[in-house]
């Protein structure tokens, strides 16, 4: 996952890559997953610009506390 802060309390998912031999295994999602149980520890927030995870954001309203 590539990501960068906009100021201290928001960062930009701006891609999320998973290799070849682990895709279709839900790694994304625990890339996404990860990224915004520390959103929610430390009371951040997140853009979505990367295809994947914004539409994870647009399917997924139990994370949208995090969406900037």
């Amino acid at each position: 996952m590539v990501y960068s802060w906009v100021g201290e309390s928001v960062f930009i998912i701006e891609h999320t890559n998973v290799v070849d031999s682990l895709r279709g295994q839900g790694v994304g999602n625990k890339l996404l997953d990860r990224a915004v149980a520390m959103a929610r520890e430390k009371n951040l927030k997140i853009i979505p610009l990367c295809p994947f995870t914004n539409s994870v954001f647009a399917k997924d309203s139990s994370i949208h506390d995090v969406l900037k």
